[in-house]
């Protein structure tokens, strides 16, 4: 086995796997109008597809595997693709990214399929202000999933929320009377532009930075980092069970210690969310046979890997939404 690097020193034991583009909201953020699928787009990865796949990365070193969408509960056989996960080889962590909508029904038999870690996006604590966010009125149900996962003991629970201004950026007392008795880890998401969101993204960016010095004035103290971590830069407190960690993709050396690769639905690598190209790997993925050829078209790509994003020059490549490339 030899684990992907890239020029600047980087690996990549992390994969996100999206599974299916199509999502169930319309987050203001993301999809305001809804999932519509371009005519003619292919299908999503079979499971015989995603076998391979997960084998092609083992081979190359990949250990953590979050599964995305879209919305990835909306596939119909989600649970055996979480299950096919489990089994690929070197997989030592299963997540998966998920808006909650299914949680509270399905959690057990994901459980049983060997999922251990989850992140459930909940971008309020007002009921309301879900609802607008999300175009759902569903935060009660999906709060109880997250109860749900917390009992059932896996290994990871963290809830995303996506920094909106005039809109949740100041719930920050809520959210740390919910974190006193809850054991999760919450992830504060600074709003990043995409190909479809210009407009909002003007109305409605604003930094992490300012919440993060809010957090270090009322003594929120920094973790170290961990080795396969994700690009959150994660505090504690004593007073509280849960912990925060912050995503600003805007912050300077946001992209140092980037350790992860994604593949579309229809899979394409894709070196980095905001890439100016996918490299197609369905071809490879047709026969076991295939395989040399595909850990081959992997490690030949990834030095091509830019050393950071360019959303600081308006750059957003070819991500038109979020849901596109599994965020």
């Amino acid at each position: 086995m030899t684990p992907l690097a890239d020029r600047y020193g980087r690996r990549f034991p992390y994969l996100r796997l999206s599974i299916i583009p199509a999502c169930n909201f319309r987050c203001t953020y993301c999809l305001p109008h809804g999932y519509h699928a371009d005519a003619g787009m292919p299908g999503p990865l079979s499971l015989d597809e995603i076998t391979r796949l997960l084998r092609g990365f083992a081979e190359l070193g990949m250990h953590k595997l979050r599964i995305t969408g879209g919305e990835p509960s909306v596939r119909h056989d989600l649970t055996e693709v979480l299950r096919t996960a489990a089994a690929a080889p070197g997989v030592t962590r299963l997540a998966m990214t998920t808006n909650g909508t299914l949680l509270s029904r399905r959690l057990g038999e994901w459980m049983d399929a060997g999922l251990n870690a989850i992140n459930v996006s909940v971008d309020s604590l007002d009921r309301a202000t879900f609802a607008r966010i999300t175009g759902h009125d569903r935060l009660d149900d999906i709060l109880h999933g997250v109860d749900m996962a917390l009992a059932a003991g896996l290994s990871a629970v963290k809830l995303n929320a996506v920094l909106l201004k005039d809109v949740n950026d100041n719930e920050l007392p809520r959210w740390l009377d919910y974190l006193r008795d809850h054991a999760v880890g919450l992830r504060f998401i600074e709003l990043m532009q995409t190909g479809d969101n210009l407009a909002f993204f003007r109305d409605h960016h604003v930094s992490a930075g300012l919440l993060e010095t809010e957090l270090q004035e009322t003594g929120w103290q920094a973790l170290p980092r961990a080795a396969d971590a994700g690009p959150a830069r994660e505090y504690r407190h004593p007073g509280y069970a849960g912990r925060i960690g912050i995503i600003a993709p805007y912050s300077k050396d946001f992209c140092a210690g980037c350790n992860r690769l994604r593949v579309t639905a229809t899979g394409d690598l894709r070196l980095c969310l905001f890439g100016e190209f996918g490299i197609p790997l369905r071809p490879w993925l047709q026969r076991d046979e295939q395989l040399d050829d595909l850990v081959r078209a992997i490690g030949g790509q990834i030095g091509r890997k830019e050393q950071g994003h360019f959303l600081h020059e308006g750059r957003t490549g070819i991500t038109p939404h979020l849901a596109s490339t599994g965020g």
